[in-house]
This record gives C-alpha cells, sequence and structure tokens, in this order.
C-alpha cells in the first residue's frame, strides 16, 4: 500500500517524481548556476531604482559566497537535495543560510526558467569548446598520420572492393577533412548557443528596468535573445541542434572506426591497431579485439538517438514554458559525454597506428590499374569507351603496374600526390586557435563574475 507522505505542501512520491534527475545532473549545472547569479545580482545594483534592490556592498558579499560555493562543488561538498529539487534552490538555500535575508533577495526579476537556460547555455559552450578543441586535435593527429605516411599505397574501394589506385596519405586526410566540416557544424551550433536568455524571467518579462544586455555582457555571450518568449522556449530545440552537430562528428568517427576494424583484419593488415586499445578474449588466448572501435560505433548510435529524442520532446509543446523541458537535460548531457570521450579516444588510437606498407602494396590486383590504363589509351587518342572495353578485355596485361607510381601519377589538387597538407594544418591551426580564445575569454568573465573583478565596458546597455 503506498504511503501519503508529504514534503510541504507537495507528496512526497510526487516530489520525486517531477525532480528527475535533477538533483543528479545539476552538480554539473553549478558553477553556470553561481555565473549567473553573479552576474544577475550586479545587473539589480546598477538598476535605476530607489532605493536600489541590493548595495554595493551586498553584491560584494553574495559573489563571495558564490565563490564558495563553487570551491565546495568542486571539491564534492556541495549537495543538492530531494527538497531542493535543483541547482538553482541549492543555491538559494546555500545564500540564505548564509546571508540571511539577502539571500532571499537575489531571485528578484528572475525566473528559475531562465537560470536553467541561462546555466544550459553557459554548460553548452563550456562543452562545445570540449568537443570543437577534441575535434581539431584528432583532426591535426590525422594530418600529422596523412602526412608521414602519404606516399605509402594503398587500395581505394568502391563497393568495398577494390577501385583504383589510392595512398595512406589520402585515405587519413580525407577523415581529417571530414572533421573540419563537423567543426564548423559546431561553430554554428555554438554561434546560436552564444546568447544570453537571462532576464527573460518565466518568459514574459518584468515590470522593473532590468538590464539584459548588461548581464549578457558580464557573462560573456555574444548577445542576448531579444525576445523574452523565444528566450525560454528555445529550449530543447538549441540541445538539439548541438546534438545534431556532435552526431554529424560522430558519424564521421563511427565510418573512421568500421574502416580501422576492417583494415586491421589479418585479410587485409594494412594497420596494427595498439595493443593498449584491444581486448582479449575469456576464452581464446591469441585474441585481441577491437572491441574500442566497435563501441565507438554504438556511441555514435546513442549520441544521433539523443538529439531524436531531444526533438520528440519538445515536438508538440505550446508556447511558453512547460515542464516537459526538464527531460531534455539528459540526453544533453549525456550526448556531450559520449560524443566528447569518443574523440579523444580516437586521437589516441590514430596517435598510436601503426601501417604496414608491404601489406598494402600486396593489396594491389591488375584490375585496380584498370582505370588509369584505360585514361592512358584516351591520352593516345582512342575514345574513353574504346579504350573501357580494351582495358576490361585484356585486364591480365597490367599484373606488373607500380603501385608507387601509379600514386604518384595522380597530381592534381585533393590527389594522392596532389594533397594540401599546408592548407588542411592552416585550417585545423585556425580551428584550434579559435577554440583556445573562444575558452579564454569564458574563463575571464567566469573568474572576474565570481571574484568580483571588474570586466571590460560592455557594448552597450538595453533595457
Amino acid at each position: 500500500m503506498r504511503r501519503n507522505t508529504t514534503v510541504g505542501t507537495v507528496d512526497a512520491e510526487v516530489l520525486a517524481y517531477t525532480a528527475g534527475q535533477d538533483r543528479i545532473l545539476d552538480l554539473a549545472l553549478v558553477e553556470a548556476d553561481c555565473m549567473g547569479t553573479a552576474a544577475h545580482v550586479r545587473m539589480l545594483a546598477a538598476m535605476p531604482v530607489e532605493p536600489p534592490v541590493l548595495k554595493a556592498a551586498e553584491v560584494e558579499a553574495v559573489t563571495a559566497e558564490l565563490a564558495r560555493i563553487v570551491e565546495d562543488s568542486r571539491a564534492g561538498k556541495f549537495k543538492i537535495t530531494l527538497e531542493d529539487q535543483d541547482v538553482h534552490l541549492a543555491v538559494e538555500r546555500r545564500l540564505t543560510a548564509k546571508l540571511g535575508d539577502l539571500g532571499k533577495r537575489v531571485h528578484t526579476c528572475r525566473s528559475r526558467n531562465d537560470q536553467v537556460a541561462v546555466d544550459l547555455r553557459l554548460f553548452g559552450k563550456v562543452r562545445l569548446l570540449d568537443a570543437m578543441q577534441a575535434t581539431a586535435a584528432l583532426a591535426g593527429v590525422l594530418s600529422a598520420f596523412a602526412r608521414q605516411h602519404r606516399k605509402i599505397p594503398m587500395v581505394g574501394r568502391t563497393h568495398m572492393q577494390p577501385a583504383m589506385p589510392s595512398s595512406v596519405g589520402l585515405w587519413a586526410s580525407a577523415w581529417a577533412e571530414s572533421l573540419l566540416d563537423d567543426f564548423s557544424l559546431l561553430m554554428a551550433a555554438y554561434d546560436l548557443n552564444d546568447q544570453c536568455p537571462l532576464g527573460s524571467a518565466a518568459s514574459y518579462g518584468v515590470p522593473l528596468p532590468i538590464d539584459r544586455q548588461l548581464t549578457s555582457d558580464l557573462l560573456g555571450f555574444a548577445r542576448p535573445v531579444s525576445n523574452v518568449l523565444h528566450a525560454n522556449q528555445s529550449r530543447g530545440k538549441l540541445e538539439s541542434v548541438i546534438l545534431s552537430a556532435l552526431s554529424q562528428a560522430m558519424l564521421t568517427l563511427s565510418r573512421l572506426a568500421e574502416d580501422l576494424i576492417l583494415f586491421s583484419m589479418p585479410e587485409f593488415g594494412y594497420f596494427r591497431l595498439p595493443a593498449e586499445y584491444t581486448t582479449g578474449s575469456s576464452i581464446m588466448p591469441q585474441k585481441r579485439n577491437p572491441d574500442v572501435m566497435e563501441l565507438l560505433r554504438a556511441k555514435a548510435a546513442k549520441v544521433m538517438a539523443q538529439a531524436s529524442v531531444t526533438a520528440e520532446i519538445v515536438r508538440a509543446a505550446p508556447s511558453g514554458y512547460n515542464r516537459d523541458l526538464q527531460e531534455t537535460k539528459e540526453p544533453f548531457m549525456r550526448g556531450f559525454d559520449l560524443a566528447i570521450s569518443s574523440l579523444r579516444v580516437m586521437t589516441a588510437v590514430m596517435s598510436a597506428l601503426q601501417v604496414d606498407a608491404a601489406a598494402c602494396r600486396r593489396a594491389f590486383t591488375p584490375d585496380v590499374f584498370a582505370t588509369d590504363r584505360a585514361l592512358e589509351l584516351v591520352v593516345g587518342g582512342m575514345p574513353f569507351r574504346d579504350a573501357y572495353r580494351e582495358v576490361k578485355a585484356h585486364l591480365g596485361d597490367l599484373k606488373d603496374r607500380d603501385p608507387d607510381a601509379a600514386i604518384a601519377a595522380k597530381t592534381h589538387l585533393g590527389a594522392p600526390a596532389g594533397l594540401d597538407f599546408d592548407g588542411l594544418d592552416a585550417r585545423i591551426e585556425e580551428a584550434a586557435r579559435w577554440a583556445d580564445d573562444e575558452r579564454a575569454d569564458f574563463e575571464m568573465h567566469r573568474d572576474a563574475l565570481l571574484s568580483g573583478a571588474a570586466l571590460p565596458e560592455p557594448a552597450g546597455c538595453g533595457g
């Protein structure tokens, strides 16, 4: 029989049901929540009303306690109880316990709705930078691997069948360039995320002259979200956009993982996976299994599923805040964890991957050179379709072709002997530098907010 216990005026079972995983998940949002509160109290103190909502000394006291909360959180000492429900009430409870009535005033002109919105955008900013730095790092490792092995011939395949002469350099640098495309998608998601929703309150604004531009500048956002209703109801959709961008990086990784599994098989033997990234068998002593790559394929599917479930949660939601949004938090955080860890693991694998050049050359059979030979006949004056039929009828004549000479002959842009490594590396370095600069800017704003230090003059102010 169910016990009808209550906490306050809320049934205990209902409280647990509605709180969900927030008191666990929100431990990752403590720093973001304290940053948002630090910016908010500075803005309240600057608001042109008499008497002021907060005095400078009170802002200083709140900021100092917020900094202590962040320190406790980093040390694993800050707790969120079921009664708190989430990080926002846990932080407010701590401020009230330490500062009395002052702690009760920090919530003026804001709602938990715009608190969680700004927390998730700050969290998303940091995790997107983690993902972009990891993406650039992997692209750099792939480019270096490609440059080192650029002259090793490798059979190019279509439909997984031997097709045309290629190279290890072409294969590896293709994945690096794919990651740069993924980086561009992550940048687009970052730009969409880089807008401050704080001050939207319950989605409809407040009847006091708050300065939303000021809080946006204090938190280091590029700009505020203009419409207060959109500021709140962009939740869920924004998370699905970010997860979709992460999914594209995971698609690249999953296909790369599949190639590594295939081409490290004894039947191919092109590559040797590092022993520390393979596992054994409980019964077969000889086994070295590519479990890491297999798991990466599965994790790619899970990230794509997180993007899908997040979009599906908000698909039928009406305008304004709806509690459904709470359920987007876990897939959002989980998607970041899966994608970033996968990028870092693949970077380690590619850094230690070995190439068997002899095995790569042994894989060349006469038919791989068929298209090259047909084009040679075309240069000699034969129509292509006639050359096609001529070569197809005499594939055995190609048995003495040299794979090294074949890839050396392909010198145009992007071909095995025409790879623009300098251009590729310049793009990778630019991407990494951009992410590093963005992180430095975020950390500067965070440290200034939590120390009470002054920031550069904001670009402007608005009501």
